[in-house]
């Protein structure tokens, strides 16, 4: 059996890879999906390809044996092993896998551990500074407090964010807000996360921590294992959520999650169904109506529009002076972020 390295970026070769990986039961090539993906293998018998594996960042995708190399799990175990080994050679050494819940056991087997289980998802770890790592560096709340949380990304942190931590700060005994790590924003996730620590200093019950690499977002969720038809967004939610009850509720102690209406968006709004599909009885999820100005709630996307048209009279309507300070510093090499990434 050979090993062998496989650009698929190439068309030629991505049409060989795609057809393997086809008649494994994977139908999803977005772009999306593979564009990420830096390293690909195969292992070839002769003429036939027996297994494929990839590494995209610190995520393995992508894994497939053929049936007839299946019995027994070792044409899996030798496909998981090399991708490890590769990924430790680009010094990576926290890895990451999403699933069909069917073959979490078989990850499992080789050292994975599984973070959370939905009817159509999973996802596992291996390697230091897993979860329990995380988690010892967030101060835990007494147990017979009432603990809440919020997760945000903020971009930017808004009077419509402070107006949710401070409701969540004068009903609970303490508040986590988590802001997620991910760096697809307009704002850097650096920024973010000054930005909600500064403007939240003054309730002191309140402790702002990273997400980490456990809150998801849908930017770096794979959806390759889940069917074109499948609305991809609400499983990603589901599987976020699950991850978030199994292993941050406990060790936080966590009693209620809090969350802004969502007026606007479709994929925040299927987000906070989510939420109250998966987190009650053991968590209550608290939603409170957005702040409003003029009439209008306040719209991180209106904020952003706003930067880019230097509507400054309006900025300093709805943020708060920490944000409105940084922002009015920094506000034509914003207004060139948002023009360049497109967004609104």
């Amino acid at each position: 059996m050979e090993i062998k390295e496989l650009n698929i970026h190439i068309p030629r070769n991505f049409r060989k890879w795609k057809q393997f990986v086809e008649l494994n039961h994977i139908q999803n090539f977005a772009p999306s999906e593979v564009d990420q993906i830096e390293k690909t293998f195969i292992w070839v018998e002769g003429d036939d390809v027996a297994a494929t594996g990839s590494i995209a960042g610190n995520v393995l995708k992508y894994i497939a044996v053929c049936g007839k190399y299946s019995d027994g799990g070792a044409m899996f175990n030798q496909v998981v092993s090399h991708l490890i080994t590769q990924a430790a050679m680009l010094g990576r050494y926290h890895l990451f896998v999403f699933t069909k819940p069917q073959y979490s056991q078989s990850f499992q087997y080789v050292g994975f551990k599984e973070l959370a289980l939905s009817n159509d998802g999973a996802i596992l770890e291996t390697g230091p500074g897993g979860i329990d790592d995380y988690l010892a560096t967030i101060p835990v709340a007494d147990d017979g407090e009432q603990v809440a949380a919020i997760v945000m990304n903020a971009n930017p942190f808004t009077k419509g964010h402070q107006y949710l931590v401070e409701t969540a700060s004068r009903e609970n005994d303490h508040v986590y807000v988590f802001v997620l790590q991910d760096d697809s924003s307009i704002f850097t996730y650096q920024e973010r996360f000054d930005l909600v620590k500064q403007g939240t200093a003054q309730f002191k019950n309140v402790t702002v921590v990273s997400s980490g690499e456990y809150m998801i977002s849908a930017a770096t969720f794979p959806a390759y294992f889940l069917k074109d038809d499948q609305d991809q967004g609400h499983y990603q939610a589901v599987l976020d959520v699950s991850l978030f009850k199994r292993n941050i509720v406990p060790a936080l102690h966590i009693k209620k999650r809090y969350v802004g209406t969502e007026p606007f968006s479709k994929t925040t709004d299927s987000y906070n169904q989510a939420m109250h599909e998966v987190l009650p009885p053991e968590v209550a999820v608290v939603t409170v109506p957005r702040l409003e100005l003029g009439g209008e709630v306040i719209s991180a996307t209106k904020v952003r529009q706003a930067i880019v048209t230097q509507d400054v009279a309006y900025l300093d309507q709805v943020l708060p002076a920490t944000t409105r300070t940084f922002v009015k510093a920094h506000l034509a090499e914003l207004g060139k972020r948002i023009e360049q990434k497109g967004w609104k």
